[in-house]
Parts: C-alpha cells; structure tokens; sequence
C-alpha cells in the first residue's frame, strides 16, 4: 500500500513539474532579459535589505529567475526560466544565456506562489560545471541563503562555506533562501533562438556571439553600477 501511494506520489510530482516546465517555456526570451533586469533593480533599491554590494563585487556569476512557479496540491513544484551573466577578464559582464530552475517538493501543502530567485556564483567553478550540463545545487555546488545588507561580515562561516549564495523575493519581501536540490540548467535552445544561428551558451558568456539588444544594454548595465557601488 505504502509503494503504490509512493508511486502516485511521485508520479504527480513529475505530471506537476512537467507542466510548469511547458508552461515556462511558453515565455519570450527577452521579456526574461527585461524582467531579471527589473528584479534585480528592485532588489538593490534598498541597501539596507538588498544583497551585500561586496558579493556582487567579487561574484563570478550570477543567476537571476523571474518568477519561479510553485504550484502545490499535496503534491509540490517549482519552475522558472531566466539568465545567467557571467564575469568577464576585465570585469565586466557577458551577454546572458538562458536557464530554467527546476524544483519539487511533497508535503501537505495547497496554493501557488511566484518567486523571484537570485544566485550568486563565488567561484567559476560552479559556473564550468552549470555548462556541463544538469547542476544541481547542494550536490554539484555547496549553496546557502546569503546574508543581506550593505556589510556580509556578520556571515563570515556562510561566506567560506558556500559556493553559491542564494535568495528570493515573494511578495514584497527580500531575504536569503535554502535552494539544495533544485535543478539549474543552461537552455541552448533559447539562447540560441535569441541570438540567431547556432549560438551556445558557452559562446555567449566568453563573450562571442551575443547581441546589445536594448534589454541586455540595460541588464548589464546594472550589474556594472550595482557591482561598483559601495
């Protein structure tokens, strides 16, 4: 009995998580570019409660998924698609490619929620092995809910701990947030249909064959003022 009610457990699981993964794929690719780009000028607008300008300073990477989907009835999934942007030997940031995060969760739960997600990359590392294919956090990179405010020295223990510092935004409130064991993936097909031909990600982030689109001018524009900022 506890193997079949198992079975339709997880079997519900992969149907929700399916579904959101369509859903999410239904959306314009550079209406991600435009709204991580809103996200994280929301997020930075407060100092007091925004990610630490140090760590956008010093990361390697960042990740940032616009509304991530949480549908639930007894049985919970997570989905989004956004950007990655990546530092460049110069530094300054790459064009973005594309991913999607991918989570479930069971539990007695009933309700949808949106999320907006940010990952910070400490090293590149993580960002070599997010190419490779499937990444997930907590497995493949040590990840932790990151501090916030303007100074990251209260979490010291965080900081030389983790390789990826995460946090999220739902409903007005901004904090730092556990994500072990979603999926982060790079998509190749929409980073290729946004740039045209045969446009990888790998490509896009060393700096070859992006585009200055509007929205990735603008994007990248505020990873540069929000990462000198002090």
């Amino acid at each position: 009995m506890k193997i079949a009610r198992s079975i339709v457990v997880t079997a519900l699981a992969l149907v929700l998580v399916g579904a959101l993964a369509v859903a999410a794929q239904a959306r314009d690719s550079a209406k991600d570019v435009r709204d991580s780009a809103s996200v994280l000028q929301t997020i930075m607008k407060i100092p007091e409660k925004g990610i630490p300008p140090v760590l956008l300073r010093d990361a390697q990477a960042i990740v940032i998924v616009p509304d991530v989907i949480k549908g639930a009835f007894i049985v919970g999934g997570r989905h989004g698609t956004g950007v990655v942007v990546v530092r460049q030997e110069g530094g300054g940031w790459s064009d973005p490619a594309f991913v999607s995060l991918t989570g479930g969760s069971i539990g007695w739960q009933v309700g949808g929620q949106s999320t907006d997600v940010i990952l910070v990359f400490k090293h590149r590392k993580g960002v070599e092995g997010l190419l490779k294919g499937k990444f997930t956090l907590g497995a493949d990179a040590a990840v932790a809910a990151g501090p916030v405010g303007r100074s990251a020295e209260a979490a010291t223990d965080i900081m030389l701990k983790s390789e990826i510092l995460s946090y999220s935004r739902s409903r007005g409130l901004f904090a730092g947030v556990s994500l072990e064991g979603a999926s982060l993936q790079v998509d190749e097909d929409a980073t290729a249909a946004y740039y045209g031909g045969r446009a990888r990600a790998a490509d896009v982030l060393s700096g070859k064959g992006g585009k200055a689109t509007s929205e990735v001018k603008h994007l990248k524009q505020l990873l540069h003022q929000y990462s000198i900022m002090k």
